[in-house]
This record gives C-alpha cells, sequence and structure tokens, in this order.
C-alpha cells in the first residue's frame, strides 16, 4: 500500500519500516507462543521471572544494558537502558505478569484461529511486551551502517512484574526513572476498536477499619457499639459521594464485620475504590472519604483509614496531547485513523503521569476481553501498530512532539 494521507508525498522510510517489520511477523508470533505459554500470574514468581528473563535476553540483544531489580516474592523488574544519537529520553513500560493462575497455559495453549491469537495474557499483555522488542529491531536493521542506531538520547525500557496487582514493587523503580525522561510509551494493548489510551482515571484504594464494643445482642445490647451499623451508616455517605464531582466515582466494594448473629459486632471493615479523572478532584474526594471516616453515627466507634494503593490520574495535558497527535498523525501516514480514548482503569501510565511525564497508553496490537478465557489479539494489527511505535519512537526522539513548555519544564508538569 502507498503509505500516504490525502494531499502528502510518499514517505519511503515509513514504507521500509513496515517491511521490516512485516518481515519479522512468523519470528513474533512464535515469540509470543512462547511467552503466552509460561504461567506468568502475579503471584507464580518463577513464571514471571522467565518472563523477565526472556525480555532481559532480548534487550540485551538489542544492546540494552540490563539492571535486574529483585524481589523476594513477587517477580523482578527488569530495566533496559539504550543510549542513541537524539534528543529526547524516552521511558517504555510494559508488564510481565497476568491475572491467571498455574495451569492455564496448559488448558488454554496459544492458538491462532480465524485470525485471532488467543492464550493467557495474550493481549494483557505480552504482545504488548513484544510491540516494544521488535519495535527497537526493526528501528536497528533499518540503519544498520549508522552508530549509534537509536534514535533517541536514552530509552529506558521497564518490564514490569506486577502491574495487575498494582505494581507495588516495581512503582519505585518507575517513579525513580521518570524525572530522568521526557515522554513515556506505555504498551498496554490498543482498545477492541482500535483506540489508544490517552487519559485514565487516577484511583485510590483505602480500606475502612471500625472499632466498637462486643456485648450480648440479647440480654445487653444497649453496652455495645455496633461496628457493623456504624459500617452501614459510612458505606451510605460513601456512596452519597458519587456525582459531587464530574465523573469521580466512589465504590464500598467490600464489607466485613461481626462474629456471631447474638453478639453486638466489635469490629468492620470497608474497602473503598475511589476514581477521579482529575488530580484536584481525587484529592477532595479522598479529603471527603476521610472527613466520613473521622466521623461517629453510632457512639464510640472509631475508624481508622488505611492507604492501599493511590494512582494519579492520567490527565490531558497539552504534551500528551501532542504526543496522542503524533502519533495519530503516523497512523494516518500508514493508512488508518487513530484516536485517543479516556478509560477509568489505571495502569503505568497513571504512575508515570502523576510524577508530570507526557505519556500515552494503548500502543501493542488491537485485541480484547482482556482477563477472560476469550482474550485475543488480532494478527493483523501486529505489523501495523508495531510500525506505529517504532516511528513514534523515532519522532519523540528526534525532538518532532514539544513535549516542553516555555521554561523548559516537561510539560505534563
Amino acid at each position: 500500500m502507498e503509505l500516504t494521507t490525502p494531499g502528502s508525498s510518499p514517505d519511503p522510510w515509513l514504507h521500509r519500516l513496515r517491511e521490516q517489520v512485516s518481515a519479522e511477523l512468523a519470528a513474533y508470533l512464535a515469540d509470543l507462543a512462547t511467552l503466552v505459554g509460561i504461567d506468568s500470574g502475579s503471584y507464580t514468581k518463577p513464571g514471571v521471572d522467565r518472563v523477565g528473563g526472556w525480555m532481559a535476553d532480548a534487550l540485551r540483544d538489542l544492546g540494552g544494558g540490563i539492571e535486574v531489580v529483585p524481589n523476594p516474592e513477587l517477580g523482578d523488574t527488569v530495566v533496559a537502558t539504550f543510549h542513541g544519537r537524539g534528543t529526547a529520553r524516552i521511558l517504555v513500560i510494559g508488564h510481565t505478569d497476568t491475572v491467571f493462575d498455574p495451569g492455564t497455559a496448559a488448558e488454554r495453549p496459544f492458538l491462532v484461529e480465524a485470525g485471532r491469537a488467543h492464550g493467557p495474557g495474550v493481549c494483557d499483555m505480552k504482545s504488548g511486551l513484544l510491540a516494544g522488542v521488535y519495535a527497537l529491531r526493526a528501528l536497528r536493521a533499518l540503519e544498520p551502517g549508522i552508530q549509534p542506531w537509536l534514535p533517541c538520547a536514552t530509552l529506558t525500557f521497564v518490564a514490569n512484574p506486577d502491574e495487575e496487582i498494582g505494581s507495588p514493587a516495581s512503582t519505585p523503580v518507575i517513579r525513580s526513572l521518570a524525572a530522568g525522561h521526557d515522554a513515556a510509551l506505555v504498551l498496554e494493548n490498543a482498545r477492541a476498536n482500535g483506540d489508544i489510551v490517552a487519559a485514565r482515571k487516577g484511583n485510590l484504594s483505602l480500606v475502612l477499619h471500625l472499632r466498637g464494643r462486643a456485648a450480648h445482642a440479647g440480654v445487653e445490647p444497649e453496652k455495645g457499639r455496633s461496628a457493623v451499623l456504624e459500617a452501614a451508616h459510612k458505606t451510605v455517605a460513601l456512596h452519597a459521594l458519587n456525582g459531587r464531582w464530574p465523573a469521580v466515582t466512589c465504590n464500598v466494594g467490600v464489607v466485613r464485620g461481626g462474629t456471631r448473629p447474638n453478639v453486638v459486632a466489635e469490629e468492620a471493615l470497608l474497602e473503598v475504590d475511589v476514581r477521579s479523572p482529575s488530580r484536584a478532584d481525587l484529592e477532595a474526594a479522598e479529603a471527603a472519604v476521610r472527613e466520613i471516616a473521622a466521623g461517629s453515627t453510632v457512639p464510640g466507634v472509631e475508624c481508622e483509614v488505611e492507604l492501599r494503593g493511590r494512582h494519579w490520574p492520567m490527565e490531558r495535558t497539552a504534551a500528551a496531547e501532542a504526543l496522542a497527535a503524533t502519533a495519530a498523525g503516523i497512523a494516518g501516514r500508514l493508512g488508518f485513523p487513530l484516536r485517543g480514548a479516556s478509560t477509568g482503569g489505571a495502569s503505568d501510565a497513571n504512575t508515570t503521569a502523576g510524577e508530570g511525564l507526557p505519556s500515552l497508553d494503548g500502543l501493542g496490537p488491537i485485541g480484547g476481553l482482556d482477563h477472560s478465557p476469550d482474550e485475543y489479539v488480532e494478527v493483523d494489527s501486529i505489523v501495523p501498530r508495531v510500525t506505529l511505535l517504532a516511528a513514534l519512537i523515532r519522532a519523540i526522539g528526534e525532538g518532532a512532539v514539544p513535549l516542553r513548555a516555555a521554561d523548559g519544564e516537561p510539560g505534563g508538569r
């Protein structure tokens, strides 16, 4: 196909890039079969480390300097650093873990059928990991006589072992790297309709621990202080926060408490999820949750708040919009439309955006039905999406994307 848009001139470099990626499709699918065949649920450390080891070997073969950040319980975080000839510094992130239990890979082995690849983690996100590897391979192959071959000053590739459980081990690594980069590209797969992700809600995970006083519910209930009753009042108050700020949601998803029906409940627990598209509203919602926790409808019941996790929103800053517009422009020259969607789910892009780094997500192949037995990737999307990623790395690396404000600070800060 002619890689042009109406009124534009042919783009020989982009055409050669796509041809290079296309020539590697069979190898990509073979590697995808290998990775999907490894059980790597977040708590299956041996499997996660096998995928991480595969990534380390692949990135080392491309010339990356490899650092492995060990973890005794979860998988190890793999960090590969490349140095090149461009002006910008790019952080690339993909995760090696899935949501599936040991044995799933044997129960549902990798399969390509009717134009779709299937298997546990095929979409979320082993195909995205490979998109990063094969984009770099294509860039290197196009200019074998030029050293350094990488068209950006620095590219750091993080293979995150625990994204599916909120990245508890890898988040400090990602945060420490963010300050030294100009843009972040996250390799979650594109939406089923082809959209990439330009914005994500931030989320807050809180646990409210309530403590009252136990008593016999039939003999002397007046001596008790019911933590369960207080939990009910707090649940109603927390759900009343929905709609107070635009698109902010508050959900009490887990309620536990009490021991027996004839005992006034001494303890109760609420697990709360709060989501917001803006940081300011997420901060306001958190303050409101803590205010509800501090108050008491049932006298004598106390409440402590445990913060289990916080991801700041991935907001549509000017620099993030510039990234999305550049990606859309490249896609147009490749012959397909590209839109940037907003979603309520969090990813590592929330972490990079929360650190002020212009970020773009959903840059893997097109797929869907994540976390289910029917998870899939559209095989025909692999070549154009890997080509898009490689071309985007080049555009950012060579300074074609306005990522900094007039004062020199990253445009997302």
